[in-house]
């Protein structure tokens, strides 16, 4: 597997399996409750990654060379 199809798989795992031990309510994280501000977390987080796997994808440099 490359690298970049490596990084596509973080967010996944990071949601659906990290999700049973985060599943706690009375640590209150910004007013949110622990699960909820650890989705969030993966949100943003899935977002980034997503973009390093954007510009490390050799597909579309292909599109920019165009």
């Amino acid at each position: 597997m490359k690298l970049h199809q490596l990084l596509a798989l973080i967010p996944f795992v990071g949601l659906l399996g990290g999700i049973p031990f985060a599943n706690k309510v009375t640590p209150y994280v910004f007013g949110m409750p622990f699960l909820l501000f650890y989705v969030v977390l993966w949100v943003v987080l899935s977002s980034g990654i997503m973009a390093i796997v954007f510009k490390l994808d050799p597909e579309n440099k292909k599109e920019e060379v165009q």
